[in-house]
């Protein structure tokens, strides 16, 4: 087709969409999608009960909804907003990780004391291994060899073989664990202990703890400083943590082990995400039903975005 000035004016004129943000509003049975671009909330869609843990597929063509209260994972086409399908996930998932097989999702499921493995293209469950009471946190390393689920009153990280879907690791924590990542490769695996008020962070190869960190926020009692949510900047350098009712986010430099800064955010900051090119976060805040925006190099909060009662989880997504 001959590309003549009129059509080529109109191409130019057609706005390319911008990248979003989703966040999971627990108390309200909704999704908020906030524009990057404009910082503001475009479009809320319904979800099962008690939406909390939020992924998405590699491809983005499906979220994946923890609808708590529904005892089930959603899958949500995001161009629309509808479930499409409901999965198989056991009672009361909480949060959940997607192997990078794109094909099985790892989730803690809180009232049984479980972590179920479901099929997502079979829609089936493959496996349930008994883990500690009350899982939440889950992990998966980038070589998709191991799975990790915390449990927040047997206060463990429990190490599976995704292989076998087996335990072969149980390794303690501080009080009331809550989020796992693996990061530098996969040679490290970060657990934040909520009422512990630390990260442990373990030594892939043996399982063994190998550093600490502490928190202390200025003018904030240390029982409201509880470490729960956190991310990494490009290459694994530093980590955003999320600090609960401190109000909080921390600054952890990943070599070091030290607290850099702390950043001023909403109340009870829950977890966050980063947009395509880590100079934006986005921090969830459950009591004020918000989400701060945090510049990351400047380190510092530019916006307030409400969403819905008790924003939980939040999953970026390019639009390009």
């Amino acid at each position: 087709m001959k590309m003549t000035p009129i059509l080529a004016a109109l191409l130019l004129a057609t706005p390319a969409l911008a990248d979003e943000m989703w966040i999971s509003n627990e108390k309200d049975d909704t999704v908020s999608v906030i524009d990057i671009e404009t910082l503001e909330v475009i479009k809320t869609f319904e979800t099962g009960e008690r939406p909390r843990g939020i992924t998405f597929s590699k491809d983005f063509s499906i979220l994946y909804i923890c609808a708590s209260d529904s005892n089930t994972v959603q899958a949500m086409d995001p161009n629309t907003g509808k479930i499409l399908f409901d999965l198989p996930s056991g009672e009361d998932p909480e949060q959940f990780v997607l192997h990078p097989d794109d094909r099985h999702l790892y989730i803690a499921n809180e009232d049984d004391a479980i972590t179920t493995v479901v099929d997502t293209k079979e829609r089936k469950v493959v496996a349930q291994i008994d883990v500690g009471i009350e899982p939440e946190g889950m992990a998966v390393s980038p070589d998709g060899k191991i799975a990790i689920t915390t449990s927040e009153t047997t206060n463990m990280a429990h190490w599976i073989d995704t292989e076998t879907q087996k335990l072969f690791a149980n390794t303690l924590v501080d009080s009331r664990p809550r989020h796992a990542e693996f990061v530098k490769d996969g040679t490290e695996m970060w657990v934040s202990a909520e009422i512990g008020g630390t990260i442990s962070i373990f030594d892939v190869a043996t399982q063994t703890e190998q550093a600490k960190i502490d928190f202390d926020v200025k003018g904030v009692h240390p029982d409201r400083v509880q470490p729960v949510g956190f991310e990494f900047t490009e290459g694994d350098t530093h980590a955003f943590v999320a600090l609960g009712p401190s109000n909080h986010v921390a600054v952890v430099n990943a070599e070091t082990y030290e607290v850099e800064d702390y950043i001023l955010v909403g109340r009870r900051v829950w977890h966050m995400d980063f947009n395509a090119d880590r100079s934006m976060l986005f921090t969830t805040n459950g009591v004020s039903g918000d989400v701060t925006v945090i510049d990351v190099a400047k380190r510092e909060a530019i916006k307030t975005i409400k969403v819905g009662r008790f924003p939980w989880g939040a999953a970026f997504r390019p639009t390009n």
